[in-house]
Order: structure tokens, then C-alpha cells, then sequence
């Protein structure tokens, strides 16, 4: 016969469903607004502030944990996309992957922003990036990507332009709609040997 539930079994239980039912809450609610207070988190997710505080000290550790779900979910799309073939292409392929991603959680990187160090938010990214680095040295090994600046810079290049598309469609400046082929028309001219023909956007 199976083990009867202990009352420690069933406290756990019941802690991680209040921890899922606060971090769905906190992502919906910064999605609207990436300065939802805890109050209006808590009051979504159906527990007492005294519940949300006792799993996330502060609202910082809330929207920490939003953003790291939010990058381990993006993370196991971006697997997906395919980055064989020619590197031009394959990034193009990777950026507007990415892109989708950034666009549907714009509000809550304004959010991390806002209260995370930026230490902790590259931390974050650092897998997504790491893709993008082998990329970019793919790319250079093959000739299509320059080698007279370090693929650090390069890396920090792409990240600066997606985040900065984000910004400019928050200002009202950008359609989301352009915001992908924008942003690879840049890295691609970005990322060409001095000297080369810029290619245009391939997938």
C-alpha cells in the first residue's frame, strides 16, 4: 500500500501549490503593469499578503523568481530553433525566436529592471547568451562574422539592441511588428566584416 501523506508531506505540498499560484499571479500581473504591488499579486493569487511574504521576503524575490520561470521557459523554446546552415541565416532564425520571447514578457523585464542589479539580470541571461556566443564563433571560424571585435562585445551587441527594441515599443516609438526585422537588419550589420557587402534578412 502507498505511504499515507505525513502532515510534513502535506504542509510541502500545499507550500509549492501557494508558491506556483503567487508566481502565476506575479507574472500575470507585471505583465499588465511592471509595477503591480504585492498587495494586488496576493489578492490575484487567492493568498494573504502574510502567505506571499512568507515564500518571498520581498517583492524583489518575487519578481525574481517570475523572471528566472520566464527565462527557463524561454529557454526550452529556443532549443527548438534551428541553428544549423549558414550562420547569417541561423541567427536570423535565433533573433526572431528571441524576439517573440522578449516582446511577450516586455513588462516584466521593465520590472527586473527595476529591481534587480543588472549583475543578477546578465546572470540570468546567461545561457540564452551562451547560444548566441557559439553562434557568433561559428560564424566567425566560417568567415560571415567579424573577428576584429571580441565575440564578448558582439554578444553584448545583440542583448543591447532586442532590450532596446523593447524600450523603444514601451515609448511608443516601435511596432511591435517591425521590431524583429529591425533588430536583425542591425546584428547582421553589426556582426559583417568591415569591408563586406551587409546581408539582407535571411531565416
Amino acid at each position: 500500500m502507498p505511504a499515507k501523506p505525513t502532515g510534513t508531506t502535506t504542509r510541502r505540498a500545499d507550500a509549492q501549490r501557494s508558491i506556483a499560484a503567487i508566481v502565476d499571479a506575479a507574472t500575470e500581473c507585471l505583465s499588465r503593469d511592471p509595477a503591480a504591488s504585492t498587495s494586488e499579486i496576493a489578492k490575484v493569487a487567492g493568498v494573504g499578503r502574510v502567505t506571499l511574504y512568507g515564500h518571498f521576503p520581498s517583492r524583489t524575490d518575487l519578481i525574481d523568481a517570475v523572471f528566472v520561470r520566464a527565462i527557463e521557459g524561454g529557454e526550452a523554446a529556443l532549443g527548438q530553433v534551428d541553428l544549423t546552415g549558414d550562420p547569417r541565416a541561423a541567427m536570423s532564425r535565433l533573433i526572431e525566436s528571441s524576439w517573440h520571447l522578449v516582446d511577450r514578457f516586455r513588462s516584466l523585464l521593465v520590472a527586473a529592471q527595476d529591481a534587480l542589479p543588472p549583475g543578477r539580470i546578465r546572470e540570468l541571461h546567461a545561457d540564452p547568451m551562451e547560444r548566441v556566443e557559439r553562434l557568433i564563433e561559428r560564424g566567425r571560424k566560417e568567415g560571415v562574422f567579424r573577428t576584429d571585435l571580441p565575440t564578448s562585445w558582439l554578444v553584448g551587441t545583440m542583448h543591447s539592441v532586442m532590450h532596446g527594441a523593447a524600450d523603444e515599443i514601451n515609448a511608443g516609438r516601435l511596432s511591435p511588428d517591425h521590431a524583429a526585422e529591425y533588430i536583425t537588419a542591425t546584428v547582421l550589420a553589426a556582426f559583417t566584416p568591415p569591408g563586406e557587402p551587409v546581408p539582407g534578412v535571411q531565416r
